[in-house]
């Protein structure tokens, strides 16, 4: 059997993405293809965690500025997360593939309390973890969230999953003629101001030394392509 170019990866997943056409809510379609190739991950032997956004719910600097107060709006955000996590994890264990949600925010009815040491034996065990609840503190997005559990887990990438299939130098939306980038520098996206994640989190990835690799969802498929080495999207690292 071909062995996964990373053994243990963080893989960021949008809530926007598992909403699908309808924007909003959760399209259990996706869910399902996406917890399919997350078993095809594991089963190659690929250690698996996660952190999922909430923008399919709430998203608190868009959906809460000028009407919530920003920290309350950032917890919303972050009970919207655990929705997803919630969700992820019985669509996996539907597949057969073991799985448990780990929370930044204490919702210990509903899942584990965040513990490093627990995840990584969790991951150990082949048990898919799921980061709900962000960093656990407002002003912090969930890549950010991504980023740090990355560093605390010793994860040898984050792998993003967007609507969009790689890194462009302009919206690709907006601007037909944007260039897409293979492989391109944490420094230039910082200088270039990419979104591929939010400053902080491009940030840590560097200091860490953790390559990011960003794809679309739109195939889950492309999550075990990523795992083994298959040069889709775009490369984030230090090493261009």
């Amino acid at each position: 059997m071909e062995t996964p170019k990373y053994q243990r990866i963080l893989l960021k997943i949008s809530g926007e993405a598992l909403a699908g056409e309808a924007r909003t809510g959760l399209d259990f379609q996706i869910l399902n293809t996406v917890a399919q190739a997350i078993g095809d991950c594991v089963k190659a032997g690929a250690q698996v965690a996660m952190v999922v956004g909430a923008g399919n719910f709430w998203r608190g600097v868009r959906n809460g500025e000028g009407k919530i107060e920003r920290t309350r709006s950032d917890y919303m955000g972050m009970l919207g997360t655990t929705m997803n996590a919630l969700a992820l994890c019985d669509v996996l264990e539907q597949h057969g593939v073991p799985a448990v949600v780990q929370n930044a925010l204490d919702i210990q009815k509903v899942s584990e309390p965040y513990n490093r040491v627990n995840a990584v034996n969790h991951l150990k065990k082949g048990t898919v973890v799921i980061f709900a609840g962000g960093s656990g503190c407002p002003f912090f997005s969930t890549d950010t969230a991504a980023a740090l559990r990355a560093a605390e887990i010793g994860a040898d990438a984050i792998l993003l999953a967007k609507n969009i299939d790689g890194v462009y130098d302009a919206d690709p939306a907006k601007v037909p003629t944007a260039k897409k980038f293979d492989r391109i520098s944490y420094n230039e996206v910082l200088a270039r101001g990419l979104g591929v994640m939010d400053t902080t989190a491009t940030a840590l990835a560097m200091d860490n030394h953790i390559p990011v690799l960003v794809f679309a969802l739109k195939d889950p498929a492309n999550i075990k392509r990523v795992l083994m080495g298959e040069e889709i999207g775009t490369y984030v690292g230090t090493d261009v």
